[in-house]
């Protein structure tokens, strides 16, 4: 899938750069290749944290699995790019915001049809979403606060799984997942000399590796969260909102 709408610079000195979620809002309510692939992508990256909020609020696994396919179909319709116009800087926002509306409006119209229905489809995987879901029913936190969590966790994730393609690419599998543990860990505590090792190079070379690694994937970390932002000059601030989700 051709997903390379990552940062084409609109014009020289503009200083703006298209990223998924611009291309979609660009888009408004008309389908074009780049801005449905885009939200689809987001959709597919970012839909556990609905499914999350949706059992916080007291939904059963069926219903919140229903309500959330149910509500996908209709947003990837563009139904929801009008209105809740101090949400669209975020995609994050946004998402949650639609929801609630949907939630609020709709969901009890819709007859709670079973996923897909007749709108646009998002194939899911909710085999281990309930799982991790039940796992999570150890820490009170209120709906909004589990979304943001669980949104958190989905954009590691991503990023983490970049980083591990990339390292495939170029033939580093084996010192990614040696490495793997290294990439949020304390720099006063991470062992170089195990490390190296077990990876059979030098304590330098090692050390050298984890600077690499975690340098691209604080890279890869800022490249996706400015992906779901209309304006990458946020990144910053939208760290740090995503990462006090986990205090």
């Amino acid at each position: 899938m051709d997903t390379n709408v990552n940062a084409t610079p609109h014009t020289p000195d503009a200083g703006f750069v298209t990223t998924r979620w611009t291309a979609v809002l660009a888009a408004g309510r008309k389908s074009s290749p780049q801005a449905d692939v885009a939200l689809e992508e987001l959709c597919r990256t970012y839909w556990y944290p609905l499914y999350a909020y949706a059992r916080r609020r007291g939904r059963s696994k069926e219903d919140a699995e229903d309500l959330t396919q149910t509500f996908f179909g209709r947003f990837l319709q563009k139904n929801y790019l009008e209105g809740l116009s101090s949400e669209r800087g975020r995609f994050r926002a946004f998402l949650l915001a639609s929801l609630k509306h949907f939630l609020a409006n709709e969901w009890d119209r819709a007859g709670r049809q079973k996923r897909g229905g007749h709108a646009a489809h998002l194939s899911l995987d909710w085999r281990d979403a309930d799982t991790r879901y039940q796992l999570e029913l150890r820490d009170d936190l209120s709906p909004d606060k589990l979304y943001d969590r669980a949104w958190a966790v989905a954009l590691l994730e991503r990023v983490v799984g970049r980083l591990r393609d990339e390292c495939a690419a170029d033939g580093k599998a084996e010192q990614f997942a040696q490495l793997k543990s290294l990439l949020t860990a304390d720099r006063s505590v991470i062992s170089y000399s195990q490390a190296a090792a077990v990876l059979r190079i030098s304590e330098e070379a090692a050390r050298v590796s984890v600077h690499r690694l975690r340098r691209r994937y604080r890279g890869l970390l800022r490249e996706e969260i400015a992906q779901t932002l209309a304006e990458p000059a946020q990144v910053e601030e939208e760290l740090r909102s995503l990462f006090a989700a986990f205090r």
